[in-house]
């Protein structure tokens, strides 16, 4: 969250903005204590500077209350300066204003019951694949596994592209999503220019995979067949390159979120054994042959 105001005299919170331009990003980044040791020296409430922005942090229910309860009074919320321009200026997670809420509802579109009955087909086809394969493995590294199991999935819905996480689209995504909290410095060798570089590339990926479907009769049940087929309220379909930003934005929220959180579902299974148990009593009840279904 960053607030800038050069008329505004009011005294700032205690803290550091550490290096020029830099600031305190790379401890940030590299410091698990970064949040506590600071909270200790300072109070719940300090300023730094991180991802090239001077930022204030908030520690704490009330602090948070606060902050929650007067956003767009007082606050407005916002991503890094690297994560907006990685994203692009169309991206939903960008947009502000009556435009982001109209995209916001356009988009959901993919989210609905009915397209979700149509996502469980492929779901679980991928799925069965990879607990197939890690059943054969016996031993693996959970996350990197993890990772390329939601990429596929996210790929195919999103792109219509199979296997995905075994192409350079995963290699590109990857790279790019290393940029996304970074120090905004366009440099060949820095994250954020190596980021920015990928970024082109997977929006060249993915408009050619939209203007192949385009020439299809049938645009399809999938997201991406659902995107090209939406219509705005004044029934205007998304231009191309804000299509092209929201369909990367879909991918990342798809894949990055859903890997931390399934490594970290079976991280914590295992370490608590009696969970564990009943996960697995609870899944006797469901026959192998069962289909995957959205019922409740």
């Amino acid at each position: 969250m960053t607030i800038t105001n050069t008329k505004s005299l009011l005294p700032l919170p205690p803290g550091n903005f550490g290096l020029p331009f830099v600031g305190e990003t790379i401890s940030f980044l590299t410091d698990n204590t970064f949040a506590q040791t600071r909270e200790k020296k300072y109070g719940k409430i300090y300023k730094s500077h991180i991802f090239g922005s001077p930022t204030v942090f908030l520690a704490g229910a009330e602090a948070n209350k606060f902050l929650f309860s007067n956003e767009n009074k007082y606050f407005t919320a916002t991503w890094p300066k690297s994560t907006r321009i990685l994203l692009g200026p169309n991206s939903l997670a960008v947009q502000q204003g009556s435009l982001h809420q109209q995209r916001r509802r356009l988009l959901a579109q993919t989210f609905q019951p009915r397209a979700l009955a149509n996502y469980a087909p492929t779901m679980e086809t991928i799925t069965a694949s990879y607990l197939e394969k890690w059943a054969k493995m016996g031993t693996l590294t959970w996350y990197p596994q993890i990772r390329d199991y939601t990429f596929d999935i996210a790929s195919h819905l999103f792109m219509g592209s199979d296997g995905g996480s075994q192409t350079k689209l995963a290699s590109l995504f990857e790279e790019w999503v290393k940029g996304l909290f970074s120090i905004p410095l366009s440099l060949p060798w820095t994250k954020f220019g190596k980021s920015l570089r990928c970024r082109q590339k997977l929006l060249q990926y993915i408009e050619e995979i939209v203007l192949q479907r385009q020439q299809q009769q049938n645009l399809g049940e999938d997201a991406l067949g659902i995107l090209l087929q939406a219509r705005d309220e004044d029934g205007n379909a998304l231009p191309l390159d804000e299509l092209k930003d929201q369909i990367l934005l879909l991918l990342f929220a798809g894949h990055e979120t859903l890997t931390s959180a399934i490594a970290s579902f079976c991280l914590l299974i295992t370490q608590n054994p009696n969970v564990l148990t009943r996960v697995r009593e609870e899944q006797k009840q469901f026959s192998p042959t069962e289909p995957l279904t959205t019922k409740v």
